[in-house]
């Protein structure tokens, strides 16, 4: 099961997840004096440290699902060619596993779709 790292892919989708969640606690409840953000805040707003926007986190999510895609793709090809090293369970897990991140970002991608049009039918 070398070409499998579930492990590795976990860590990457909870540390992902978990700097959504830290940014959305960020951007919930800002301290406000009348309207405008206190200065205590701005230093919890602004990064203190380089961290990757939400479109360079949204782009590694596309990138490793295409990969995993490919690595399926490539598996299956082995497969159907006789390579005696590919076994038909390393093939279906890894073709599920594909089929699992794509409907996962599928599901991000609508609700930062759903998202945005939310904010579009604001009144301002």
């Amino acid at each position: 099961m070398s070409g499998i790292n579930s492990v590795g892919d976990r860590a990457d989708i909870n540390s992902v997840l978990a700097q959504m969640r830290a940014m959305k606690a960020q951007l919930r409840q800002p301290e406000r004096v009348g309207n405008e953000i206190s200065p205590s805040q701005v230093n919890k707003i602004t990064p203190t440290t380089t961290q990757p926007s939400f479109g360079a986190l949204f782009g590694q999510a596309i990138n490793s699902v295409n990969e995993t895609q490919q690595q399926a793709s490539a598996l299956a090809t082995a497969y159907e060619k006789g390579d005696p090293n590919v076994d038909l369970t390393r093939v279906m897990i890894q073709s599920q596993k594909a089929s699992v991140s794509f409907q996962a970002l599928t599901q991000v991608r609508n609700k930062v779709v759903q998202a945005y049009e939310d904010i579009m039918k604001m009144p301002v």
